[in-house]
């Protein structure tokens, strides 16, 4: 079964909790803290698999969790990292949240993508230990790990894709001019998934070509099997249209040329002045009046075309060679870039939180606040700025003031400390 989208909650790992511990050996007096930090959770990375075609497996299977962080132990030690969780998917799969619909990723290079990031080890009672705070009796606890649902849509990667009604010839084409080898018969919808095959043009040339199962008028509205295909064509540097030029099935292969444009058009505005090649196949079975007509439409409308029989590769190597010359003038296959959020937008209206007290420590918690403090980067100074803002605008600071905190105290939120200043 091909499927090409799929929606899966995915969740990092928990960081583990500080200890809270003090050294005790014979001979040694007032050995002082010595708890260690919790180890930080695993992450989710996933990672294009050039094994996998479709998405089926996330059918079965629709939550990932990485492994949580070890608390901390006594002698200073710290708990073992969780370890990492990496979900393999087929390349070209691009990576949304469920909720927003933003691009988070898109798997299509050779490098793992980290989707999640495992939360961080709560830091032992050993950290806080000051001259003034000789005997810290207490330890923060681990960081929950990222948790989110994302929808996977998978956008196949090839430089050509093949358009045409079913039995047009797309896959005879591709069988012969590629390694692939798709089913070919004489029946509608012979191929229900599409297909890739790599075309080698010698002197290490070659470019990736995509057979995109049939379409039909009607296919932007998901007639037929619409958009499960037609989302193959967007990657797509460029596009031959095959036409059966005899209209050996009833069809006028113009009208079937205009329907598909317009259908294009319909789904994807852009896709309708994506580069185009016509090639006229069954060109054994057309008379002379059937070719005559289909040239004079392509002179008339400044159309590229060959003529070919696919089946015995008649006409392909010069479509081939015209093929490879067009996609040397064209950008590379699009690549989705992830989309910035809008950190505001994370801050709710009612921005509450909980502040407890351990001496001159204030430890602020707030799930809210917690994803801010993931978007920011402390060592860039505007992102620091920003939080600083977020701290003053929401109830964060005065909550802190609720609890009496002075300047040069200490405020922890989650693993960004801070000395407070007015």
């Amino acid at each position: 079964m091909f499927v090409d989208t799929a929606k899966i909650k995915i969740t990092a790992g928990d960081g583990g909790d500080g200890r809270v511990a003090f050294h005790r050996e014979k001979y040694v007096a007032s050995g002082g803290p010595s708890g260690g930090d919790g180890g930080s959770g695993g992450s989710v990375f996933l990672l294009a698999d050039d094994q996998l075609s479709t998405l089926a497996d996330f059918r079965y299977k629709r939550k990932y969790k990485a492994q949580d962080g070890a608390p901390g132990d006594t002698g200073r030690r710290s708990g073992k990292k969780g370890e990492d969780l990496t979900i393999r998917v087929p390349r070209g799969t691009i990576v949304r949240d469920a909720e927003t619909g933003r691009v988070l990723a898109d798997v299509s290079g050779e490098e793992s993508v980290r989707i999640a990031k495992g939360g961080s080890g709560g830091w032992g009672n050993c950290h806080f230990a000051t001259p003034t705070r000789q005997v810290p009796r207490f330890a923060k606890s681990g960081i929950p790990g990222e948790s989110l649902e994302v929808q996977l849509e998978l956008k196949l990667l090839a430089d050509v894709g093949l358009l045409g009604f079913p039995n047009v010839g797309k896959s005879s084409l591709i069988r012969v001019v590629s390694e692939a080898k798709p089913i070919v018969a004489d029946y509608h919808f012979t191929t229900i998934t599409p297909v890739l095959g790599v075309v080698r043009m010698g002197e290490g040339q070659s470019f990736v070509m995509a057979d995109i199962p049939g379409l039909i008028e009607g296919a932007s509205d998901g007639v037929g099997l619409g958009h499960a295909f037609l989302r193959h064509v967007e990657r797509c540097r460029m596009l031959v249209h095959m036409l059966d030029a005899a209209g050996s099935e009833g069809r006028d292969p113009i009208a079937d040329f205009e329907t598909i444009n317009r259908e294009l058009a319909n789904y994807l505005p852009e896709l309708a002045n994506r580069p185009q090649i016509l090639a006229l196949n069954k060109i054994d079975l057309a008379d002379a009046a059937q070719l005559a007509r289909l040239r004079d439409y392509c002179a008339a409308h400044g159309l590229e075309y060959y003529e070919i029989c696919a089946p015995i590769a008649e006409g392909t190597r010069p479509l081939i060679q015209a093929i490879a010359a067009r996609l040397a003038e064209l950008p590379p296959v699009l690549r989705y870039e992830p989309e910035t959020i809008d950190l505001q937008s994370l801050v709710p209206e009612r921005a509450t939180c909980t502040v407890t007290r351990e001496d001159d420590v204030f430890a602020v918690e707030a799930p809210w606040l917690l994803r801010v403090l993931r978007k920011c980067d402390m060592d860039d100074y505007e992102s620091l700025q920003y939080f600083q803002r977020v701290l003053q605008s929401s109830d964060v600071i005065a909550a802190l003031e609720e609890q009496g905190i002075q300047e040069g105290d200490t405020v922890s939120i989650y693993d960004f400390e801070f000395e407070f200043i007015r």
